[in-house]
């Protein structure tokens, strides 16, 4: 086999060792396995997804690349367990931002580290934050901070029945 057969490359179709083994932009049966055995363990070996998926593994190693470029799989990453780490509180806060004051309210947010995520939503308040703190008091504090942007309304989580899952690509 000479170097050019070897080779993984996207033309019209990804084509690796000269099989196809994804159509461009579609998912199709087999990356929707890839992508659910990823989800259940990030670091399952490619030889092990490629038994799992009937592929050669340079071939499901294309597909992997091909799903990252095209951004169906954004990071690969370990899911702490916060708890563990001394955060007990977890927390969804309702703050009313208004339009003028976003501006200074974005990067004041993302330098926050205890702000899991951030959603500007439709309602009566313009953004739903998820915050993780060690205390109360620390959950006060950040709170009293929050309330220079606008009223809050805060909900302290007592117990989590479904955690954080990704979408289905079912």
């Amino acid at each position: 086999m000479d170097e050019e057969e070897n080779k993984c490359y996207t033309m019209r179709d990804l084509i690796c060792n000269g099989e196809i083994v994804m159509k461009n932009d579609q998912l199709d049966a087999i990356d929707k396995q890839i992508i659910e055995i990823l989800e259940k363990d990030a670091r399952t070996p490619v030889k092990d997804i490629a038994q799992a998926v009937f592929l050669t593994a340079p071939a499901v190693s294309a597909r992997i690349n091909h799903l990252v470029n095209e951004k169906y799989i954004t990071g690969f990453h370990a899911s702490l367990n916060p708890e563990l780490l001394g955060y007990h509180i977890k927390a969804f806060i309702n703050l009313e931002v208004e339009p003028k004051d976003k501006k200074d309210f974005y990067p004041f947010i993302k330098d926050c580290p205890n702000v899991i995520e951030c959603n500007c939503v439709t309602g009566d308040y313009s953004m739903l934050l998820e915050v993780q703190f060690r205390s109360t008091m620390e959950l006060d504090q950040f709170i009293g901070e929050l309330q220079i942007y606008g009223r809050t309304k805060t909900l302290i989580v007592f117990s989590t029945c479904i955690d954080h899952r990704e979408v289905s690509v079912k």
